[in-house]
């Protein structure tokens, strides 16, 4: 494998120029093979046809028992059925498979890939039929070909089209390498997009800015997305990829000034023994462009990184070890993806020290095998289905994914599985569309582990996702019960935010009436508990019989449940409520003003007429019902009080509640910040009328500035 090809940083200038002029070389020597081959009949049986010999030659660099006969069939193949068809740039199309092939027999693609990618546009747009390409080189390499071709029209006049990207996503879901030759195919495309007009070229690029690049970077695949985030920069952006060009022409240099610090690391690791290979690796021009927004005037170190890499994974340690000793580390700069590797299998070590001259280098320490991960991701880990690495050898040990975590298969990232969860619960395409779109944009995900005995184990989530988007994770849509959380041993409520490394314990109602509150929605980060609480709020309420005659009486009463402690009453037409609750979100108590829903399992959940949730039901479709409190109604509520900390505050609070005759069911009190302390008690009321006079009894005690009811970011309805 070429550094040209391999290299997810290099500088365009030296590398990105020079591998698109090696690409129109290779079409020119593509070609040429091609024709004299057309003309020159069937290779003989003992060799391989010329033009796919430096498809070979790459393919053996990492597999050097490989079979190479099939490949020959498969080119002989494509050649036949593709002959007299040309590319719009007037290079004969076969170029097209064989250049894509070549990108994926440089990142080391197993045998079965190759094929198949050979093969990959033969079923679309020739006389070759699947059913051939099964009889002659077997189901697997049927299968990718049959996957490639349904992906085939998202390239143009179709590029947005959701449905077909949900089938997309189920071909890539069953076998990756669908999505690997996809990404080889597009990469090429977009290396001779020029031939097309501009208002094309601006679409194609979109889509693979919006899906095809972050698909790239979930796979692992880094060596393919960061070329297409510089073709898509340049097509895009021409004018900040002009300045970014401009600005790296201008700094020769940088690479000396990064080749100086390389050789003071590679002195400091010779004299501690450890055995490493140091190098330079430039920026390509979208990392640059991104650093430069981030930090302002770059110097000469900012274009580039080190990389050291290493025979073991304790030598990773070994060397971070000796760097942080021998220079000055730059602490904010440390990450360790090898003990916690990224979602898309990312194993190193991030570091940055800052040499003698003051000069401060980044630095990525990894071993050989995690850098061809990091490079080739999926399409390095060979075949999922075959049990053994792409050498013939069995997998080894510690590889992300293959002991008993959220998967065995490790070219089938969690994310991928979360994907394949709900997008069979999406309910229409542009849904799934616009979550696929918001799920790819997650640059980063969390771990979480979870504390139920029933299912341990761990997940995956995007930053920033709540317990609401934990446990739909974990339960489905059994979730839609769930009540609350504890967060690493303490009582959380759902709308909390889960931080890596979360241990996290789901509490489940065991009826069948609780179900999700519209401001969950607030609160979901993943498409899975979006889809899923919509379609709860969305879907006609459940009754118990079939529809009953209607009733002359004008009014249904259902005593609330001990909850609320007060008498609620619903006005029905049909089947009367099972139950009359109050909602959790906002906790009304006479004499507050209220509506109600009707909901799953035949009950009405009441909320405050003013409740935010209300009009999200509304919006959702649904329709309101008629509710009043009881004659006999006192209710319990949750009260928050804002006060400067003082000695005795709390004995004096709890002296004016008692006052009232109203009972304390909890009470918190956060810990003081800038001499603040926020006290939240639920009460429960003798008679709900009092609420607003005890409340400004809370508000006269000393200390108190502010005191107001409670919003639950969770509901119980």
């Amino acid at each position: 494998m070429s550094a040209e090809a391999t290299n997810p940083e290099a500088a365009p200038t030296d590398v990105a120029v020079r591998r698109r002029g090696r690409a129109r070389i290779d079409l020119r020597r593509l070609g040429r093979a091609a024709l004299l081959n057309a003309t020159a009949g069937p290779a003989p049986r003992d060799r391989l046809p010329d033009a796919i010999g430096h498809v070979a030659e790459a393919h053996r660099a990492h597999h050097p028992e490989a079979d190479l006969t099939v490949l020959g069939r498969a080119y002989v193949l494509a050649e036949s059925s593709h002959r007299g068809q040309f590319r719009k740039s007037g290079e004969p199309y076969i170029t097209h498979p064989l250049a894509v092939t070549l990108i994926l027999a440089e990142l080391g693609a197993e045998t079965t890939t190759l094929t198949a990618s050979l093969l990959h546009d033969t079923v679309e747009d020739t006389e070759v039929t699947l059913d051939q390409v099964r009889r002659e080189f077997g189901d697997e390499v049927a299968y990718l070909v049959d996957g490639v071709t349904k992906v085939e029209k998202i390239d143009y006049g179709a590029a947005a089209e959701p449905e077909t990207f949900r089938k997309m996503l189920v071909a890539t879901g069953n076998d990756v390498r669908v999505m690997s030759i996809k990404l080889a195919d597009r990469l090429h495309n977009m290396r001779t997009l020029g031939v097309m007009r501009p208002e094309k070229q601006a679409r194609i690029a979109r889509v693979t800015r919006d899906v095809l690049i972050p698909l790239a970077e979930r796979l692992g695949v880094q060596a393919l997305k960061t070329e297409l985030e510089d073709l898509v920069f340049a097509i895009l952006h021409p004018e900040e990829y002009e300045t970014t060009r401009a600005l790296v022409a201008d700094h020769p240099g940088a690479g000396d000034e990064l080749g100086a610090v390389a050789e003071q690391v590679t002195a400091v690791l010779r004299e501690a023994g450890i055995g490493a290979e140091v190098l330079v690796r430039p920026r390509h021009f979208v990392s640059v462009h991104r650093v430069r927004l981030k930090r302002g005037e770059l110097r000469g170190c900012d274009f580039g990184r080190l990389l050291v890499l290493v025979a073991e994974d304790a030598d990773c340690y070994a060397v971070l070890g000796e760097l942080h000793t021998c220079f000055t580390p730059v602490i904010s700069e440390f990450k360790d993806f090898i003990a916690a590797p990224k979602f898309n299998l990312y194993q190193s070590l991030h570091t940055a020290i800052a040499a003698p001259d003051g000069a401060v280098a980044e630095v990525l320490i990894r071993t050989h095998r995690m850098h061809k991960v990091a490079e080739a991701g999926v399409v390095a880990l060979g075949n999922p289905h075959g049990g053994q690495e792409p050498d013939g050898t069995a997998p080894a040990a510690g590889l992300p994914g293959t002991d008993d975590g959220e998967r065995v298969d490790p070219t089938r990232p969690g994310w991928l599985s979360r994907l394949l969860d709900w997008q069979q619960s999406a309910p229409d395409p542009d849904t799934f569309w616009t979550s696929l779109r918001a799920d790819l944009a997650e640059d980063d995900e969390i771990t979480v582990f979870l504390a139920d005995g029933s299912a341990p184990g761990t997940i995956s989530l995007p930053a920033g996702a709540s317990c609401v988007d934990a446990a739909y994770a974990q339960h489905g849509e059994a979730a839609h019960a769930c009540l609350g959380a504890r967060v690493n041993g303490r009582l959380a409520p759902l709308s909390t935010v889960l931080g890596d490394g979360d241990t996290v314990q789901l509490l489940l109602a065991q009826d069948t009436v609780s179900g999700p509150s519209p401001e969950w929605l607030d609160h979901a980060r993943t498409p899975a508990a979006r889809i899923a609480i919509t379609g709860w709020l969305q879907a006609p309420p459940e009754s118990a019989a079939p529809p009953a005659p209607p009733d002359p009486r004008p009014q249904v009463s259902v005593p609330a449940d001990r909850r609320s402690g007060a008498e609620l009453h619903a006005d029905l037409d049909g089947e009367p409520p099972t139950a009359v609750r109050p909602a959790g979100c906002c906790t009304p108590v006479p004499p507050d003003e209220i509506t109600g829903f009707r909901v799953r399992g035949g009950s009405v959940t009441v909320h405050r007429a003013r409740c935010s949730a209300v009009d999200t039901m509304r919006d959702l479709g649904r329709e309101p019902v008629t509710v009043r409190w009881g004659d006999t109604a006192r209710g319990r509520v949750t009260l928050v009080a804002e006060s400067f900390g003082r000695p005795g505050l709390l004995a004096d609070l709890t002296e004016a509640i008692a006052t009232f005759g109203a009972a304390v069911v909890s009470a918190n009190v956060e810990p003081p910040t800038e001499q603040r302390v926020r006290h939240t008690y639920t009460l429960q009321l003798p008679d709900a009328a009092g609420l607003t006079a005890l409340m400004k009894a809370m508000r006269d005690v000393p200390g108190v500035y502010d005191v107001s009811r409670a919003r639950h970011p969770r509901g119980m309805d």
